[in-house]
């Protein structure tokens, strides 16, 4: 168990160097991080459970990512051997099936897009809610774009102090 004193010079390290990292970020964003929600998060981040949880939602996201990109990947080498099928026949011997398939690439293509992008919202919203549960300053769910580009600044500080940590322990 840590003393009274090693907790204090903890919550000022970690908040000196919040305050460090939100002074480099655009002016609109640094507006958005009062000394109040940095004061907050430093205290927060006094309890390392906090890190661990950043650390996995940092891996979910990464696996949900690589899958997303597989997904639109595999969409992609479908449509172009089905392309590359239909170049490899004679004019007459294509079917109208056929040209109706490759000419709905486009359409399936954007639907599929679609899909990732609500696949990602929703991750997002469950990584906030998380954070939120967690008691996390700064953690709510928003769909508002600037807001969730300060919960991105947010993380990334969780993320840079985190290592920090890792490597202050190590």
């Amino acid at each position: 168990m840590k003393s009274a004193e090693e907790l204090q010079q903890k919550l000022y390290f970690l908040l000196e160097r919040l305050q460090e990292m939100a002074r480099k970020l655009p002016l609109q964003y640094q507006q958005r991080m009062p000394y109040e929600l940095l004061s907050g998060l430093a205290n927060c981040l006094l309890n390392e459970t906090i890190f661990k949880i950043v650390e996995g939602l940092t891996e979910i996201q990464q696996v949900t990512e690589k899958q997303l990109l597989q997904q639109r990947l595999k969409l992609l080498h479908r449509h172009r051997a089905e392309k590359k099928s239909l170049a490899k026949k004679s004019p007459e011997s294509v079917t109208e099936i056929e040209e109706e398939q490759v000419a709905t690439h486009p359409v399936e293509l954007k639907q599929a897009d679609m899909n990732l992008i609500l696949q990602l919202d929703q991750l997002v919203a469950d990584q906030q809610g998380t954070l939120e549960k967690a008691g996390v300053p700064g953690f709510y769910s928003t769909s508002n774009p600037q807001e969730i580009q300060v919960q991105m600044y947010l993380l990334d500080f969780i993320l840079k102090l985190g290592k920090e940590s890792d490597n202050n322990s190590s």
